[in-house]
Order: C-alpha cells, then structure tokens, then sequence
C-alpha cells in the first residue's frame, strides 16, 4: 500500500518550532512506524521569511496565517510562538477550520485553556500540549489517561529549571541568591529579565494547568497564590539543613475538604522526600491518588530538543488519530466545578527566623502572641547572639494562614522585635 503523507504547519521557528524542525528531520524514516504515516512541514510561519534559518528551508516559509489557514492539505497546526495574541486567535481559527491542534504555550492554556479545549470538542479536533509544563517530562498525558483511574489529591512539583538551579547551587556550593542567578544567567537557564521565573510566575502558570486537568475543574493563573525565590538567603538554607529539609521553589496544588488549594512558593521539604534530589535544572512533578497513591515524574523541564520531544509525542499521537479518524477526544475540559479556596484559608506550618532583643521574658512574650493566634510552637531555637541580639528560628505546627498572618502582625508590634528574617512554608505529607 502507498504510504500516507500528513501535512502540517509550525507557528514559529525560535528556540521551540526550529528543534521540532530538526527532529522531523532526525525521524523522517521512521515515522511511518511510528504514525502510521509520512510527516511533511508544509509551511512555517514567521515574521520575517527573508531572515536565515539555519537547517529550513526558505520555501516553506511564510508571513501570512491565512495561507495556512486556508489550506485544506494541512491537517495539523503547531503553535509554538508563545504568548497569548496573536496565538489565541490562530489556535480558534485553526480549531473552526477543522485542523487539529498542538500548542506549547503555557501563558495561553493558564488563560483560556478550558475555552478553548471546549471550543476543540465542539470542531471535533484534537487540542494537544504536552510541551507546556514539565519540557520532556510526560505529565499531561498521564494526568489526561494513565492516572483518570484514581481520584488525585494532590499534585506538586518543581516545574522551573532555573530556580531549581539557583536554589541548587545556594544549597550545595554555598551561592548567594545574586550569585547563584548570576550563573544561572551565564549557563542560559536565567533571562536577562527572570522576573517570571524567579517570582515564581511560570511555575504558577504550569500548576494551574495541572491542576485544572487533575481535579477536572477550571484553574487559572489568576487562582495561583504565588510567591518568588528572591528573598531566600544562604542563612536560611543552612539553617533548614540543619533541621533536616530541603528549600525548594514548589508549585501545590490540593483537593482538600471539597476544595481546590493551589500556590507556589518556597518551602521547606523534608530531605528525604524524592523532590529533594532533585537537583540543578530538572524538574519533577509528584502526584498522589486515593488509589495510584504516590508516583513522580521527573526529567529536564526546558530547553530546545525536550521541548520539542514533547511536541513530536503530540503530533505521531495526532497523526495516528488522524489515520483512524479518531479526532476530537481530549481529556481536559473541566466537567466539575470545584472551587479553589481562598489561599488565607489554607494551612501550612511555618519555618519563621526573628531577630529580638535578648530580654528576659522576651521569649514568653513572644510564645504567648503566637499560641494566642492558634499559632502552635514544633521547635524553636536560639541560633545566635550578638550585641545584644538574638536570632531566633521557630517551626509552627499546621496553622490556617489568616491565623499565621494575623500572629505576625500581633509580633511586629512587639517592642523587642528588632526585624522579621524569613517567613517560609514548610511541607506537611
């Protein structure tokens, strides 16, 4: 039988679409294996046809959407441009014209994912995205398949390479946090601008895709309570190994009490939990379930190849569906309507770090603010003393956080209270 050829079309030809290229080309002879069927990258489009890219051909380029759009030989659309405009409109328009569709573009899904994965059901079109959280690391799949047959509680990960890899080198060489982002920025791992990153932005974007997917309810950026990196100091990274954790940049997402609670901040982890080696630029997402109980997925989270292998795993999966004419199935519209809980609502213990003058009852004083907040004391030590001032490091038992913030509100008034170091969540399994 003569062999099937699909014809498809890149958004974009950055860092992303320019590796999907040279992977189709690295897979070319086996993709009928694969799919079923030859794959051709008809067209790519791009802002500048006339600009050299290197291993692309200048022929298939284009500057012109409609002449993607418009044309029925092209079954499949890769968005790979980022950002929400003009790729929101692409993806409709594709969506409405019957083309399958594979974004990786985490700013748009942690928008309008649930729009438009209702909008691909309703053309009968596939809306794939592998690539939009984890890079290499299979979890969308799995949370859309593999793990539907369990009832998720929780899923938590280190979904940012390049806090990952400050956070590493603050922990293992003894980095500042400016020297660690410093290098971070010379190796490629850290913008110019790391605003997304090291505030904590992009993780928030990926866990409210994840989360959306695995409590089946619509989750956005803007549900995220997100908190940054930038005010961890080498101090407390020594401090938190000495009471035996880890501190890592985690997003959390959680159903508890018929709720959804999702955040991302830093938090103490216990460094025995598999997330706590998990080192330098990879990423790793931890699920667990009432009945597949605790599985993690980790691998590199970034980068041009990864990034692209998990577009490719989209598109041989669409391709097959094409072949079968089985399109139109997509596992992530949101058919409950949980919602998320307010984040002063949630519960957390708490690793806190004051500086307080060394007064006698000073300590009493101190404890007595807190318990009367329903602010519970696991361990508190006195770490050091200088002129005058001690430090004091104290780790809470769960506490709901209105609770927490207004007992720290009640200790900045204190008159022996000389600075509040650190607040910093700590993990409870």
């Amino acid at each position: 039988m003569e062999e099937k050829t699909i014809k498809i079309a890149l958004l974009g030809a950055g860092t992303v679409g320019s590796g999907v290229y040279a992977l189709s080309e690295m897979l070319k002879d086996e993709m009928p294996k694969k799919s079923g069927a030859k794959l051709e990258i008809k067209k790519i489009l791009v802002r500048d046809t006339k600009k050299e890219r290197e291993g692309i051909p200048r022929k298939i380029l284009t500057a012109d959407w409609a002449e993607i759009r418009d044309d029925d030989e092209i079954k499949l659309v890769v968005e790979v441009m980022g950002g929400i405009e003009p790729a929101r409109t692409f993806i409709t328009e594709a969506l409405k014209a019957g083309k399958q569709v594979i974004t990786a573009n985490k700013d748009l899904l942690a928008e309008y994912g649930q729009e438009l994965l209702t909008l691909a059901e309703q053309c009968s079109c596939d809306l794939h995205f592998e690539a939009a959280v984890g890079g290499a690391i299979p979890i969308i799949r799995p949370l859309k398949q593999s793990l539907t047959g369990s009832v998720l509680t929780e899923v938590m990960g280190i979904v940012n390479g390049t806090t990952n890899y400050i956070l590493t080198k603050m922990t293992e060489d003894g980095m500042d946090y400016s020297e660690a982002l410093e290098q971070a920025q010379k190796l490629g791992y850290a913008e110019p601008d790391p605003t997304a990153d090291v505030e904590g932005y992009d993780a928030a974007r990926k866990i409210a895709i994840m989360a959306s997917l695995a409590f089946n309810s619509k989750v956005t950026f803007a549900d995220v309570y997100t908190e940054g990196i930038t005010k961890i100091t080498q101090r407390d990274i020594q401090y938190a190994k000495e009471f035996g954790y880890v501190i890592k940049l985690l997003g959390v997402a959680k159903l508890r009490d018929g709720r959804i609670e999702v955040k991302v901040h830093p938090m103490l982890i216990p460094d025995s939990h598999p997330l706590a080696a998990v080192r330098d630029s990879f990423n790793a997402v931890f699920v667990h379930g009432e009945a597949c109980d605790d599985a993690m997925f980790m691998g590199r989270g970034a980068g041009k190849m990864p990034t692209a292998s998990a577009v490719m795993g989209d598109i041989i999966a669409i391709m097959r569906n094409i072949l079968h004419d089985n399109c139109g199935w997509n596992g992530g519209v949101a058919y409950k309507n949980i919602p998320v809980k307010p984040v002063e609502e949630t519960e957390s213990r708490y690793y806190l770090r004051l500086k307080m003058e060394d007064k006698p009852g000073a300590l009493a004083h101190l404890a007595g603010i807190l318990g009367g907040n329903d602010v519970s004391i696991a361990q508190m030590v006195q770490k050091r003393r200088y002129n005058g001032i001690a430090e004091l490091v104290i780790i809470t038992d769960s506490v709901r956080e209105r609770h927490f913030d207004d007992a720290l509100l009640a200790v900045k008034e204190m008159s022996v209270l000389k600075e509040v170091s650190s607040v910093i969540r700590v993990y409870e399994g």
